[in-house]
């Protein structure tokens, strides 16, 4: 009697339709036509390409990357509830003090993490619009992530969110007082936003629901802003449509290179743009 090629003890009539092998019913899975081993099985998969995006990153259905990004923002908007000063150690700051007496802090004295740091902090507790904020951050996020993270893939998409989140908070260095606190995820969204319009172009989508969205959320913005940080609006969307266009149109040929290096540059000039703001303010 023939036995599993895999387990010698186990005696089996079933063989795998690819190889020919006996095995044991642990070792067979259904396949179109028939039974494979698992061996074989493994072999197919190895052997079988991903799907690709439409500009070149791994395609994917489930919004992985999004949902994380609304999980870490809640989970530290709820963090700030608890501990309030981390708002303080982790806003967006050029140059200021709190008290008049303490030490300068903020970007200019080399606290660059704070063009990072900031776009994951909704202002804490319910002042200073801060649940309007997380609110209207996350609902974008979901409403734009999924779609925009199956055409661009996940590592293109954080990407995106990552350096127009610090796009915002240069465009804010360099257009705010340096002394003016700036916290939450608008940047980065509006650099999604950005995105979105500049991927529906190239794919031929309609867009105009976009740009009302934009439109309104800008005169917002210009109507109040005094409480809320426009300049992170525009730096962002300026910052994930440039980008975003690089990606998208790419050349097939050396395409990923090309696309790096088109984050590398961007991230490049905002280096250089924020010493040019450390020496304007005497850093």
């Amino acid at each position: 009697m023939p036995t599993c090629f895999r387990h010698p003890g186990r005696e089996t009539y079933v063989s795998c339709v690819r190889c020919g092998r006996h095995a044991c019913p642990d070792c067979l899975r259904s396949a179109a036509v028939g039974q494979q081993c698992v061996e074989c099985v493994r072999a197919g998969q190895r052997g079988t390409r991903q799907a690709s995006g439409v500009f070149g990153g791994r395609s994917s259905g489930v919004a992985v990357v999004t949902w994380a990004l609304v999980g870490i923002n809640v989970l530290l908007y709820l963090v700030e509830w608890i501990r309030p000063s981390m708002a303080d150690s982790l806003e967006m700051l050029g140059l200021g003090t709190f008290t008049g007496r303490e030490p300068l802090v903020g970007v200019a004295t080399g606290q660059w993490y704070r063009l990072i740091t900031s776009a994951f902090l909704p202002p804490p507790g319910l002042s200073n619009l801060g649940p309007i904020d997380i609110l209207f951050n996350m609902w974008a996020l979901v409403m734009v992530g999924p779609a925009l993270e199956r055409t661009l893939g996940r590592v293109r998409f954080l990407t995106v969110y990552l350096v127009s989140a610090v796009g915002g908070s240069v465009a804010f260095y360099y257009l705010a007082q340096p002394n003016q606190q700036a916290l939450g995820a608008s940047g980065a969204i509006f650099g999604l936003l950005g995105a979105w319009f500049v991927v529906a172009k190239r794919l031929g989508l309609d867009s105009r629901w976009l740009v009302t969205v934009v439109v309104l959320n800008l005169v917002l913005d210009f109507s109040l802003r005094s409480v809320i940080a426009w300049q992170a609006h525009v730096g962002g969307i300026a910052t994930g449509a440039i980008l975003t266009a690089a990606f998208a149109y790419a050349p097939r040929q050396r395409r990923g290179l090309l696309q790096a290096g088109a984050a590398v540059v961007l991230l490049a000039v905002m280096v250089v743009a924020v010493v040019v703001r450390n020496g304007q303010l005497g850093y």
